[in-house]
């Protein structure tokens, strides 16, 4: 593979060492989290686990959102993503990580599911019809294979793309074009059922065929979003400027468009359908958003999450602007936190919305290690995928 004089030289400084003070500087905002979490769970023992529940969800869902990108940027061979896949390659390169954050889920899940208490089971027919697959065991060896599953995707991707850096092997993207098929399949079966496990079990009676899949639209908006903070950050500091692009970023910025209009398509359809069949046990759901400050904060996410960034993110201009993108990508952001929060929170607190300190030390711990782990991931390789045969052709990819 040939690239230009000045291709070479602009390849030349997409050096990821620049990021290695962000895998110390992650570590150490992720332990002053996790310790003051841990101090303030005393008394809120609960809450601590359902605040580390919803940072969790909150951390995973933009690995796997970045991992999706990855298998889908080879399954289409998709060139123009060629410049931006390494950072998202670096993104989902820290699901191993995720193995130890469930640790205090694990510990909690007496606090956190209900259908973990023997007594209450035996006195429910629901949860009782529901304990061959709702029971500790199958739990907890459901969630290792999820974690294989994962972090095996994750490694193996990510150290073929490293391979090829070194040695220019064009028979190493063959090989993941062919791998990304199946690859989608485990990845689309284990986040259902991760979101079954984690999201929809916490109130066990009631139950959606849509849960997997509303779980999915938002990782992978999550994911978008923080691609296009991310880029922008390393940007700032030199690398990746002559290489991402405005064209690139403004792909980007229609892939975020995309599944912001996606994800109020699924999430309307999630409430339209059980709206529409009026089953008790699943009416149940939305009975504990519908009223008082979680039937405000989902009346704000029906404008924050959708009307708010549809008609923002609409203008070509906005997507190619990188301060008013990056503030789109921010907004969604702190949407996606929102909606995992009004999924999770209102069956520990059901007369209401309550905030905690607990909710910001958790989100502290996690994203601190999270993006340790991303620092130390990005300063040990290029940031592009030099040893990529489609690279020429995605530096010089423009919108038409």
């Amino acid at each position: 593979m040939s690239h230009a004089p000045l291709e070479r030289e602009v390849l030349a400084r997409q050096d990821g060492a620049p990021l290695a003070r962000l895998a110390w500087v992650g570590a150490a905002v992720g332990t002053v989290g996790l310790v003051a979490s841990l101090l303030l769970a005393g008394a809120h023992t609960q809450r601590f686990y359902a605040s580390w529940l919803v940072a969790y969800l909150y951390g995973l869902s933009i690995a796997l959102g970045s991992l999706f990108f990855t298998l889908v940027v080879f399954l289409c061979r998709a060139s123009w993503g060629v410049a931006v896949r390494r950072v998202a390659e670096n993104v989902m390169a820290t699901l191993p990580l995720f193995a130890v954050l469930f640790v205090p889920i694990w510990i909690g899940r007496h606090e956190l599911f209900s259908w973990t208490d023997a007594a209450e089971v035996a006195q429910n027919p629901i949860l009782l019809g529901k304990r061959p697959y709702l029971n500790d065991t199958f739990f907890l060896i459901r969630a290792l294979l999820y974690f294989v599953a994962w972090s095996g995707l994750a490694v193996y991707f990510s150290r073929q793309s490293q391979q090829q850096d070194a040695s220019g092997d064009e028979r190493i993207t063959r090989r993941l074009q062919r791998v990304a098929a199946p690859g989608l399949l485990i990845f689309a079966l284990t986040l259902t059922f991760a979101a079954v496990d984690w999201i929809m079990s916490i109130e066990p009676e009631w139950y959606s065929t849509m849960i997997g899949v509303y779980y999915f639209t938002g990782s992978t908006l999550a994911a978008f979003a923080f691609l296009i903070i991310v880029i922008t950050a390393i940007q700032a500091r030199g690398p990746l400027r002559g290489v991402v692009t405005v064209e690139h970023m403004h792909d980007l910025g229609k892939l975020l468009f995309g599944f912001t209009v996606f994800w109020a398509y699924i999430a309307f359809s999630q409430y339209f359908l059980i709206w529409y069949a009026n089953i008790p046990e699943e009416t149940a759901y939305y009975m504990h958003r519908a009223h008082g400050s979680w039937g405000t904060i989902g009346t704000a996410l029906i404008f924050g999450h959708f009307v708010v960034p549809f008609f923002f993110l609409m203008s070509r201009a906005i997507k190619r602007s990188a301060p008013l993108l990056v503030g789109a990508a921010l907004w969604l952001l702190a949407m996606h936190f929102m909606d995992l929060y009004w999924c999770v929170m209102p069956i520990f607190s059901p007369h209401g919305a309550e905030l905690y300190a607990l909710d910001a030390t958790t989100m502290i711990a996690v994203g601190g290690f999270v993006l340790g782990a991303f620092g130390w991931t990005s300063s040990r390789r290029a940031l592009v995928p030099l040893g990529d045969p489609r690279l020429a052709e995605s530096l010089s990819f423009e919108n038409v």
